[in-house]
């Protein structure tokens, strides 16, 4: 494994939303990050935190799952929907934290709902972040999937005739709402996890399952 640069535990956090929903846990976990860490203008990617051999980096949601599958980071908080995603297996995820709570799903214009079947579909183009999801869930139900890779603004792909349908993360449906398009398949219901890099976890198993055990408490107290 490549490790990270010195001895301290490095745990990778995703920026945006969930990020807010993830500091009342890391509070009661017993991490304070450093003040840097919630000045949202700040350019620091590392911090330290009061605890002298942990420190925290803010990524990309989509990059906690490859700082830690890679060893960079020992442990990081991401979604299922990264996880599945990529699927490494150099990943342990020992607990869902209930936090980020929103779904995956297929969705298309409110028009073409009306007169479409679902069940019915041999072949479709589809608009998404997550293509290796995308083709798994479409190969199981024998339907062959065109994926075009795109980052952000799905909802905008139907609407300019880049194609009918996006998969894309619904929180309200109010996004899916304002441009037209509906649910119409439901993929896999999302939630945020703390991952675990396997190897690290063998060669520190006290520490990381100290920290497992803290975030478990936390994530059990935050439901109660």
């Amino acid at each position: 494994m490549e490790g990270a640069a010195d001895d301290a535990l490095v745990l990778a956090l995703p920026k945006g939303r969930i990020l807010k929903e993830l500091r009342p846990l890391l509070r009661h976990a017993g991490i304070e990050p450093s003040a840097e860490f919630d000045n949202e203008d700040s350019r620091f990617l590392r911090f330290d935190t009061n605890i002298p051999n942990l420190s925290i980096i803010r990524v990309r949601s989509f990059d906690v799952a490859t700082f830690v599958a890679f060893g960079a980071a020992h442990l990081g908080v991401a979604g299922n929907d990264v996880l599945m995603e990529f699927d490494y297996p150099e990943l342990y995820a020992p607990l869902d934290l209930g936090i980020g709570r929103c779904r995956l799903s297929v969705a298309e214009p409110k028009a073409m709902m009306e007169q479409d079947d679902p069940t019915r579909w041999s072949h479709v183009r589809v608009a998404t972040k997550y293509p290796e999801i995308t083709r798994r869930h479409f190969a199981a139900r024998g339907v062959q999937a065109e994926c075009i890779k795109l980052n952000g603004a799905m909802e905008l792909a139907p609407t300019l005739g880049l194609c009918r349908r996006i998969v894309d993360l619904v929180s309200t449906g109010s996004t899916l709402k304002a441009n037209g398009l509906v649910e119409v398949e439901h993929i896999a219901d999302v939630t945020s996890r703390l991952v675990v890099n396997r190897a690290a976890f063998k060669t520190r198993p006290e520490e990381i399952s100290g920290w497992i055990e803290k975030f478990r408490e936390a994530a059990h107290a935050a439901q109660a």
